[in-house]
């Protein structure tokens, strides 16, 4: 069992903790508190979320308590983790809606009936100031200065504010108001789990450990997977859609999907990375990957399915027997029907810039009924039945 629950984990602080939680709750009969706290910052979870709840799920398939904190104070507030500056806090509605939409995605992994959600505003909400000066009386300036992202920009002489130093404050104080035992987060929430620690420390309580999970890059292979930055699978994508993002993840990435995103065992896991490590076609894997993501979020058929759609539509050569998503000529601006074809391109996926369409074009990414573009200032007229190929992805007819 610890050695399931110890599983991809990047830290457990402290190291012998785990164990020892465990020994006292069977020692006490009880059920352990853990902890996830979520500042509903944009209501869409994704699968670097999931590696978090996945591992709460482990806890909460062994009979021990999942709290989830939504930070409906800390929100209005604003953590800038692993940012440079602050983040831009969110109105009272926002964090509502946004709430709202993470706790009904929470049922894709975690049972959200045996699941405690609570909301730190109900606490936060109820201090007055002097008791918001005595909480901030437990902790020095110094301390809060080892967390990463404060220290840097210090040292940059980049402004930190006086809310953002309270953050971390408010977040441990929540450890405190539940009585949490363990409380989980990316290794990017390391400094502000351990002012959890520190805070119940000087309440008299138990101090909670700190388990930490690793950080799931994003489609780009670099940053950390965020809606922000635009790399995201999301727990609520379309099977083709998930499958299609897995199939362009960079093959770097490939292990670090397998350990972390997948539901199989560690041998399957292990088996695949060695398939890998020996020259096997890394798109193979990845497929095997994209089906068990969308097993888990979806149904095993529509893991099938996905698959069928992405050969018919990527591998085969057959131009006539894909899916072309129809557009409406009329929905279209263009000049006494006619437009130039990278503004159609442009108005067709308006997340590609002109720029980048003309690239698109000169590295022969775009096709009109199946002849490659390979002048940018071409104009063409809108006729019923054209077919558009973008890049690798974007297939439109018009009609």
């Amino acid at each position: 069992m610890i050695h399931l629950l110890q599983e991809n984990a990047a830290i457990i602080l402290p190291e012998n903790g785990l164990e020892e939680k465990l020994t006292q709750a069977k020692e006490e009969n009880r059920k352990l508190s853990i902890k996830l706290g979520f500042d509903p910052t944009a209501p869409d979870l994704h699968l670097g979320h999931a590696v978090v709840l996945k591992k709460l799920k482990q806890f909460q398939d062994l009979g021990h308590q999942i709290i989830i904190v939504v930070g409906s104070f800390t929100a209005r507030i604003g953590d800038p983790t692993g940012k440079n500056k602050a983040r831009k806090p969110l109105s009272a509605e926002d964090v509502q809606h946004n709430a709202q939409t993470y706790i009904n995605q929470l049922s894709k992994v975690i049972d959200i009936q045996k699941t405690k959600i609570v909301f730190n505003s109900d606490w936060l909400d109820a201090l007055d100031f002097s008791e918001v000066i005595q909480l901030l009386s437990k902790v020095t300036v110094a301390q809060l200065m080892h967390r990463n992202d404060f220290n840097k920009r210090f040292t940059e002489n980049t402004p930190i504010a006086m809310h953002e130093l309270v953050y971390p404050i408010l977040q441990g104080f929540d450890s405190v108001k539940i009585e949490c035992d363990i409380e989980m987060g990316g290794t990017d929430q390391l400094f502000n789990c351990t002012m959890g620690r520190q805070l119940q420390e000087v309440h008299g309580m138990p101090a909670q450990i700190v388990m930490c999970m690793p950080l799931l890059r994003g489609l780009d292979g670099k940053e950390k997977m965020s809606k922000s930055l635009n790399n995201i699978i999301g727990l609520t994508d379309e099977p083709n859609e998930m499958f299609g993002k897995t199939m362009s993840i960079p093959d770097a990435l490939i292990e670090e999907f397998i350990n972390l995103t997948t539901d199989l065992s560690v041998k399957e896991k292990t088996i695949l990375v060695s398939r890998m490590t020996d020259g096997e076609n890394p798109m193979n894997i990845k497929k095997i990957i994209a089906k068990n993501i969308i097993s888990q979020y979806h149904d095993a058929a529509s893991a099938e399915n996905a698959e069928q759609f992405f050969i018919n539509q990527f591998q085969n050569k057959n131009f006539e027997e894909k899916v072309y998503e129809p557009v409406s000529i009329h929905g279209l601006k263009s000049n006494e029907n006619k437009v130039s074809i990278v503004e159609l391109c442009h108005q067709l996926k308006n997340d590609l810039s002109k720029s980048a369409v003309r690239r698109l074009i000169e590295n022969g990414g775009i096709q009109v009924n199946n002849i490659k573009i390979t002048d940018a200032n071409e104009e063409m007229e809108l006729i019923p039945q054209t077919k558009i190929k973008i890049g690798r992805r974007g297939f439109f007819e018009l009609i």
